[in-house]
């Protein structure tokens, strides 16, 4: 069982809420690039390979500047957050939008912007001709319907989610967008959230590398880039494991050669849109206990609630 040991000490802490009152959030600026630079060099093998923060799992300029600095772009699913990727100088091909409820002005500023936009639907590909242009790289969300699962317990309904298109939707998209004037493509899935298993993208990049083949041989589409989205998890607990991400690229690495590389498709990039595996062990709520209460079981009253945390209803956490 491993131990779970804060990046502060006690005494760090105090003198902190001395200057600061707490409830806040406090991160390991040496923790977090130790860390991207181990997910860059896991994908190393690959000469394109870019890790796009999730915005959404921390939307903070400074954690973004970091990320920045270490060679992250940022994946963005608002306005707001293409508002502050922007303020923090990322552009063009740094940014991803994926977004499946999109309003317009999000889909112009993509567009302005020179991002990455991700369809996630058949219909956006008429909604951003008329709303913005079409780019000559455009990227589709794939969903391959069904269960997905892993074999060893981790398992997820990709037939009840909302996002992404089917195969033969993949294929008409594709068709319409070089009628369009799209010249290269790329591909983008979300199949499971949270895993602890070093086996999750690998068998996600078998699916899409397979899919790929299939859109190249079926549309004669440029694939650009594949996109294997978020899903490494972290270990919550001392009982589970921390995910390997040197094991997962070489995962990645190894269904590459075996299904892109002799298709004649090796100069595939691959991106990752992690967030929680890139901040969550080395960030830390710090808050006081102000109270205790002794019933049928012991509470520690503290000066933080719901609203101090990231997502608490979620994921059990």
């Amino acid at each position: 069982m491993s131990q779970k040991k804060p990046f502060i000490t006690l005494a760090q802490a105090r003198a902190i809420a001395a200057e600061i009152p707490t409830p806040f959030h406090l991160y390991d600026e040496a923790g977090i690039r130790e860390n991207a630079r181990k997910v860059n060099a896991a994908f190393s093998w690959n000469k394109g390979f870019k890790e796009y923060f999730a915005v959404k799992a921390t939307p903070n300029p400074y954690i973004l500047k970091i990320l920045q600095e270490e060679g992250c772009g940022v994946d963005c699913s608002s306005y707001t957050e293409l508002l502050m990727s922007e303020a923090c100088g990322f552009t063009g091909s740094d940014i991803m939008f994926s977004s499946n409820e999109t309003p317009v002005q999000d889909m112009q500023k993509a567009y302005e912007l020179g991002a990455y936009i991700n369809l996630d639907d058949l219909t956006h590909v008429d909604f951003l001709k008329e709303v913005a242009g079409i780019p000559k790289t455009v990227c589709c969300r794939y969903n391959p319907g069904g269960v997905f699962e892993l074999g060893n317990g981790i398992m997820d309904n990709p037939g009840d989610a909302k996002y992404g298109m089917s195969e033969e939707q993949m294929a008409e998209a594709y068709t319409r967008l070089m009628a369009l004037g799209a010249e290269e493509f790329g591909i983008h899935s979300f199949l499971a959230s949270n895993t602890v298993t070093d086996d999750y993208y690998p068998k996600l990049a078998g699916i899409l590398f397979e899919l790929a083949v299939r859109l190249h041989k079926r549309t004669g589409a440029k694939i650009k880039f594949i996109n294997l989205s978020g899903g490494v998890g972290i270990a919550y607990r001392p009982d589970q494991r921390s995910n390997d991400i040197a094991a997962i690229g070489e995962g990645v690495r190894k269904k590459f050669e075996e299904i892109l590389v002799p298709a004649g498709m090796g100069d595939v990039a691959i991106f990752t849109e992690m967030g929680r595996f890139m901040l969550a062990p080395y960030g830390a709520l710090v808050t006081t206990a102000i109270h205790e209460k002794h019933i049928y079981k012991e509470y520690i009253g503290v000066d933080a609630c719901a609203a101090n945390l990231m997502r608490p209803a979620m994921y059990g956490s």
